[in-house]
């Protein structure tokens, strides 16, 4: 697959830990065109005040922050959302790349379990899920093994979900199973490498709603498919018409956010856009972005994580920009 086969060829493949879901978008909302910077003005480095290819976001609104999957820098970052100041604070990582306990290689996707005070962090070049606590530096801990994980997210009950990038598929763990060294349910995919309707290519992001209906970014196969839950297969619901910029097109979905009617927000990442795509739409929409690849504020280069606050406001990884972005909603529209 063109962006991670190519980003991690020389790696061997050797949202929400709340009680609720992440904040989700309330119907026909419009964003203003032009974003803010919230994090990484200081283009691509390993500065407290620089981001190097960004990946997946966590939005906490109690404590105003987000958590930030700072790929090519092996670590998570904290960032305050009032954009008062220019740095933030490393909160896992940062120790050089490496498989110790108190490093990261490649981490592509981080969540927060307000309960235990700690993130779960989607430790990909390593193969393994582990827990950083928040409270404790020297409270680390490998939950899961083996697993070429891109994204995860977790139910109301606390089972814990996980897109197998290189199995092509997502897998279950309950909440007793975490960390037991337990294998997981698989629960989308599975099938091996395909474009039937049971089978994925390179899964990335994933989003659980309150129902455990499964969305899952199917990258390989630009499309975002629906697993409802206990199902054989899924159910395409943006994309599936190949590779392409036309408004049935994606070309190679990553981040994935889904209101409660059913909308699916998707950064559309090859194509440096977000669409949206209202349930049972042929065609998407595009929600910000789409004016070509580049650094202005109304562009974005290779989109990777979403995610929304509790107000509304959509924010971004901009990967290849090495920024997280912050579009307001437009009231005026």
């Amino acid at each position: 697959m063109k962006q991670i086969l190519n980003k991690h060829q020389n790696q061997p493949f050797t949202k929400n830990f709340n009680e609720l879901p992440p904040s989700q978008p309330k119907a026909n909302l419009k964003w203003q065109r032009n974003a803010e910077i919230i994090a990484g003005r200081n283009g691509k480095g390993d500065e407290l005040n620089q981001l190097s290819e960004p990946e997946g976001i966590y939005v906490d609104d109690k404590e105003q922050c987000i958590y930030i999957a700072d790929y090519k820098n092996h670590r998570i970052v904290k960032w305050k959302l009032d954009g008062g100041s220019d740095d933030g604070e490393i909160v896992a990582g940062g120790n050089g790349k490496g498989d110790q306990i108190d490093q990261l290689n490649g981490p592509t996707d981080v969540i927060l379990d307000e309960k235990k005070k700690s993130l779960i962090i989607c430790d990909f070049g390593n193969r393994r899920v582990v827990r950083w606590s928040l409270q404790n530096p020297n409270d680390k801990e490998i939950l899961i093994e083996n697993i070429s994980c891109w994204g995860l997210m977790m139910n109301e009950n606390g089972d814990l979900f996980v897109a197998d990038l290189e199995n092509h598929a997502v897998k279950r763990w309950r909440k007793d199973e975490i960390g037991k060294g337990k294998e997981g349910r698989i629960v989308a995919g599975g099938n091996g490498l395909g474009i039937k309707l049971n089978q994925l290519n390179s899964p990335t992001y994933i989003f659980i709603d309150r129902e455990e209906t499964i969305y899952v970014s199917d990258s390989g196969n630009n499309r975002v498919m629906k697993w409802l839950k206990g199902a054989n297969e899924g159910i395409i619901v943006a994309g599936g018409r190949g590779e392409g910029n036309s408004l049935r097109q994606l070309d190679h979905p990553y981040g994935l956010v889904v209101n409660e009617i059913g909308d699916v927000y998707v950064a559309d990442s090859e194509n440096h856009r977000i669409m949206c795509w209202s349930l049972g739409s042929k065609e998407g929409r595009v929600v910000v972005g789409g004016n070509g690849q580049g650094k202005g504020s109304n562009q974005l280069n290779s989109p990777r994580g979403l995610s929304f606050d509790a107000k509304n406001n959509l924010y971004v990884v901009d990967e290849e920009n090495h920024r997280i972005l912050r579009f307001r909603v437009d009231k005026n529209l």
